[in-house]
């Protein structure tokens, strides 16, 4: 008989760690919507990071149901709740459903309707149309798939603004450099693990299109990303601290794309990875920090 899930079990299936990084995002949105020495009102600072955070994380817990298979497949995922059997299909699913319907009521009575459609249509991207579909279906999964998991800046500017502000197209360029930078992200995690996700019978593009045709494209979105990093300097949204931070970023994610070209050493792809986290947490705290110097 199986033992009743802890909360530890239902914590792993809002993935935390990931959807802390999706938050952080939101989070400088939000001050990036909101005019210096001003902050963001309390009540959009706690409610709507509440809202976007329990959303993600009830596409979090669907991810979970939906990759059942695939998670028990692969060495990275099997111990997961639902793949492990410490949590059922049905349980995870009403669990995700409870946290939509919390992080949809927060958002419509104490944020702005603008926000709660924006992070639902977010949620049934990931969940749905990512999870359920791209997934199994292209190689080019991530980088469609992607769009979802670059809305959150988008988010934490609504919340502040509900729309209304002009600079609210500035979140563009956030969401952008989110989108451009998931490809380079994650294709090198998908290097290093291209055997389980062959196993799985997922159409990752190492998979389907050989590790030599998947390190060439991590090295030419970095490309692309490190041009679109200098949009908010060039657009006059962020100054020179943050110019300074995204330059510094940038040549350290080039030079591991460079470095992952010129070896066949597996240990890159997931130092590439590793890094690309680091990235991405560095180039919002420069836009956080510049904003408000």
């Amino acid at each position: 008989m199986r033992a009743r899930a802890t909360w530890r079990e239902y914590l792993e299936l809002c993935k935390p760690k990931v959807v802390a990084l999706i938050s952080f995002t939101a989070l400088v949105g939000m001050f990036m919507a909101t005019n210096p020495p001003a902050m963001v009102p309390w009540d959009i600072l706690v409610f709507g990071n509440l809202g976007i955070f329990l959303a993600a994380s009830a596409a979090a817990a669907i991810n979970h149901v939906v990759d059942k298979r695939i998670d028990s497949q692969m060495k990275r995922t099997h111990e997961r709740p639902v793949a492990a059997g410490a949590v059922s299909p049905g349980n995870a699913l009403l669990f995700a459903l409870f946290l939509t319907v919390v992080s949809m009521l927060i958002l419509v009575l104490l944020v702005n309707p603008l926000t709660a459609v924006l992070t639902f249509v977010a949620l049934i991207g990931y969940a749905v149309v990512y999870t359920m579909y791209l997934k199994r279906a292209t190689p080019q999964n991530i980088v469609i798939g992607g769009a979802a998991g670059a809305a959150p800046p988008i988010l934490g500017w609504a919340a502040v603004t509900a729309g209304t502000d002009p600079q609210f197209t500035n979140s563009f360029w956030l969401f952008l450099l989110i989108f451009v930078w998931t490809p380079p992200h994650f294709w090198a995690l998908a290097i290093y693990r291209r055997e389980e996700y062959s196993k799985a019978n997922v159409p990752m593009l190492p998979v389907t299109h050989g590790v030599a045709f998947t390190r060439l494209h991590v090295l030419l979105y970095t490309i692309l990303l490190v041009l679109i990093s200098l949009m908010p300097f060039l657009t006059g949204m962020s100054g020179k601290f943050y110019l300074s931070g995204a330059l510094l970023l940038g040549a350290g994610f080039m030079y591991y794309a460079i470095r992952l070209n010129l070896s066949k050493d597996d240990r890159l792809a997931i130092r590439t990875f590793v890094y690309s986290i680091y990235y991405l947490i560095g180039m919002f705290a420069a836009l956080l920090i510049d904003h408000y110097l």
